[in-house]
């Protein structure tokens, strides 16, 4: 009898600690998020609610204990009477703590996916241009405007993949970026090496186009050229020789800008070009991609174009402006 009462006692212990793990909370982590920010998101902030995490969770953590994108992870149980505040704005880190928030404020671009890369990163600053004692750092500046660009676009309904990551530097409103070397792709160190840069990047969009089932899926790769300091240049875009998309894309791109020099600087002109290149990113990729030059560094006119916040603000509604205008034509196509 004692046996009996023993075996429903367990039984009944077992079924209620299972009900108890399945109420568990699980969450997926954010692009740029580490356990601390992750946690405090849901409202378990401390070296207590980490420390489980990280038991619940350890064979699911990366090395270090990083987040890996994609993974679920089971959130600690809430003490005493702490409640997760409904969140009404949508949540980017990446964008910084000003920015983090952003609402979705249209539907213009459902349905589509977007890649995101700014041009080098990490080890490699890219070109450097000088302005007095200041250097101005490639890598830093199509990294804000990249930022920019996805979170217009985050707020026009679309998906955004951001590829190059900094988890430190958010959207920032200074003339002269600090420069920095934590620059990864999406969590994983970008190699010096040019070509294994490069090859890295385009693995990780081709990995994610697999995943997307969106119909209209694109990709950018921004940079800021490096010239002799005469010379002065327009933005202008390069397309993939074997990709009517691709240079349909850039195409559009280029007739926006021109739009909009028309509208805001009348009687200046745009003399930005549409060149089909055979660059590597553009050729293994499998996303119709636009590789996008803002202006030449070393130049003191082309400088203005990305110092000033305003002008790299503008650059990224530009750009966002184009991926509209295409994916409009891209329906009228498929219809």
């Amino acid at each position: 009898m004692r046996i009996k009462i023993g075996i429903i006692f367990i039984f009944f212990f077992t079924l209620l600690y299972a009900s108890d793990l399945q109420a568990q909370e699980k969450a997926f982590p954010k692009q740029g998020e580490g356990i601390t920010l992750f946690l405090k998101r849901h409202n378990r902030s401390g070296a207590e609610y980490q420390k489980q995490f990280i038991q619940l969770n350890k064979t699911r953590l990366g090395k270090g204990n990083t987040l890996q994108m994609g993974v679920k992870y089971t959130l600690p149980p809430l003490k005493g009477k702490e409640t997760v505040t409904p969140k009404q704005n949508n949540y980017e880190p990446l964008f910084g703590k000003q920015l983090a928030q952003y609402k979705v404020e249209s539907n213009e671009l459902k349905g589509t996916c977007f890649y995101l890369v700014s041009g080098h990163g990490g080890p490699d600053p890219g070109a450097i241009g000088r302005i007095g004692n200041v250097e101005l750092h490639e890598d830093e500046y199509a990294y804000d405007i990249i930022l920019r660009l996805a979170r217009n676009l985050l707020t026009k309904g679309a998906k955004v993949h951001i590829i190059i990551q900094d988890a430190k530097d958010g959207i920032r409103n200074d003339r002269y970026l600090s420069n920095s070397k934590r620059e990864t792709c999406m969590g994983s160190p970008i190699p010096f090496n040019q070509v294994r840069r490069l090859q890295q990047r385009c693995d990780k969009i081709n990995s994610l186009f697999t995943k997307d089932r969106e119909l209209y899926k694109r990709a950018i790769f921004v940079h800021v050229d490096s010239r002799s300091k005469s010379h002065q240049t327009d933005v202008f875009f390069y397309h993939s020789e074997k990709s009517s998309e691709s240079k349909h894309l850039a195409k559009t791109m280029k007739s926006t800008f021109t739009h909009k020099y028309k509208k805001h600087q009348p009687g200046r002109g745009f003399s930005g070009t549409v060149d089909g290149r055979d660059l590597y990113v553009l050729r293994n990729t499998t996303p119709p991609s636009v590789f996008v030059e803002l202006g030449n560094i070393q130049n003191t006119f082309d400088q203005q174009r990305i110092i000033l916040s305003d002008n790299r603000q503008a650059l990224a509604n530009w750009l966002c402006e184009g991926f509209i205008t295409d994916y409009n034509r891209y329906k009228k196509k498929i219809k």
